[in-house]
């Protein structure tokens, strides 16, 4: 980094048992023994590292806790640096007192992600798995997690790097036959590059695919609950969200603004908007929230129409099914505790999918969730597999693939072999763009801007 020792805290911002104060850089262990006072009187500087010391964090005279001071010495710590953290009572008052002492005895104030950013700095980590650090904090289900730590462990990175390899193999061959044609070099021929170009960008493909199908896993899936008022819109998101969220009358016409909620349906993350009913109103209230309900059902990624099963198909309710067309929908037929009157052979040739569920007592809920998983296409999800864990990495591998194919192209159209080099070689710059080798700084500062302060 640039020489600094900077410090915060690492635990959540809640009380809790333990309070760690994280310190890291060349002073951590001096600044640390300006507060920190061991019960054997030993220094920390002067430990060796993976060492645990009981005693106290005193300041200005005045004993603050009691704590326990562990020791990491460079480059074996989390960032690479010299390390200290602090263990508290977690109290907030306390651990603000003691990041507060820490600071005023020498250190700067950490921010996002940046003992996380200085581990990638010094090599500890590539820009993969220092990614895939918030996304194992915020997976909220067991398959993001695993994903998330297989990316920390390099399994993206180890495919991503085989795929470098391989494109590398050939510009080299291409760049010493070019480069060189008085000596006796063999010619790469067409058949074996496209074959490597090929086999890559197939293994790129099946990333990104991976991504794609598995986000609602990984990422969460922005969804909506549409439908008229009064068909138990509400209902179906208080069920989903396990808990009255949204407010459920019988007057039509109750939920006016965008109610939103993430729940967690097996393993998939729904990002849940319950939206005002969709209807032809007089009230400018209401009206405002109709259209808000309009914009988000046309930019979601997921639709749970909602419709009446009690009642008989209206207008309004073929409206809501014309501006599904297209889209990621399920058809919820609500209230299948009562008699069903409405056709859902109607609603069945405009959707793949129609659950008839009772968000009063449940029945069809696991219906609803198989259906959920069907259309998001999660059921063949591997976390186990190289996973990305970002739209900046899937825009690195897309951009990759593209590279592959415009070479492929310049093979079949007979442009020359250096042509096609280019291309192999952007390919190979996109690929280390996304493991952060040739990633610039402006891109390195974005990925960590996203981190929480102390990670």
């Amino acid at each position: 980094m640039n020489g600094s020792t900077v410090a915060a805290v690492s635990t959540p911002n809640a009380p809790g048992g333990i309070g760690i104060i994280r310190i890291s850089g060349p002073e951590a262990l001096e600044i640390a023994d300006r507060v920190f006072v061991s019960v054997n009187g030993k220094k920390l500087a002067g430990s060796k590292g993976y060492r645990a010391y009981y005693g106290e964090i005193v300041f200005s005279g005045e004993k603050i806790d009691e704590a326990v001071c562990l020791v990491y010495r460079a480059p074996h710590s989390y960032t690479g640096e010299d390390t200290a953290e602090i263990n508290c009572h977690g109290g907030l008052y306390v651990t603000k007192q003691v990041l507060r002492a820490v600071i005023e005895s020498g250190a700067l104030p950490a921010g996002p992600g940046e003992f996380t950013k200085r581990a990638f700095l010094n090599g500890k980590k590539d820009l993969a798995s220092a990614e895939s650090v918030m996304a194992l904090i915020g997976a909220s289900g067991k398959q993001a997690a695993a994903a998330a730590l297989n990316t920390l462990e390099g399994n993206l990175s180890a495919e991503i790097k085989k795929c470098c390899d391989e494109i590398t193999g050939v510009c080299a061959s291409l760049t010493a036959w070019v480069d060189y044609p008085d000596e006796d070099i063999e010619e790469l021929g067409e058949d074996r590059i496209a074959a490597v170009f090929e086999d890559v960008k197939s293994r790129l493909d099946e990333i990104v695919k991976r991504y794609d199908s598995g986000r609602a896993i990984t990422e969460g899936a922005d969804t909506v609950i549409a439908g008229k008022p009064n068909v138990g819109k509400s209902a179906v998101m208080n069920l989903l969200s396990g808990y009255s969220r949204s407010i459920v009358t019988d007057i039509a016409g109750t939920t006016r603004d965008v109610v939103e909620e993430k729940a967690v349906i097996g393993d998939i993350i729904l990002k849940i908007a319950d939206t005002a009913g969709i209807r032809e109103t007089d009230n400018p209230v209401e009206n405002i929230g109709v259209g808000l309900a309009r914009k988000r059902l046309e930019r979601a990624e997921l639709v749970l129409a909602v419709f009446d099963g009690s009642s008989g198909l209206t207008a309004e309710d073929s409206d809501i099914i014309a501006d599904c067309a297209g889209k990621c929908a399920v058809a919820v037929l609500n209230k299948s505790d009562l008699p069903l009157k409405a056709d859902k052979r109607v609603l069945e040739e405009h959707f793949d999918r129609v659950v008839e569920l009772s968000a009063l007592t449940g029945d069809g809920y696991d219906e609803l969730k198989n259906a959920i998983a069907d259309k998001l296409m999660t059921g063949d999800f591997d976390p186990s597999a190289a996973c990305l864990t970002g739209e900046r990495q899937r825009a690195c591998c897309v951009k990759a693939a593209e590279h592959l194919s415009d070479g492929l192209e310049a093979l079949r159209s007979g442009m020359t072999l250096d042509a096609v080099n280019v291309c192999a070689d952007c390919a190979v710059d996109a690929l280390l763009e996304l493991t952060g080798e040739k990633a610039t700084s402006a891109v390195v500062d974005e990925v960590f801007s996203r981190f929480c302060v102390g990670k």
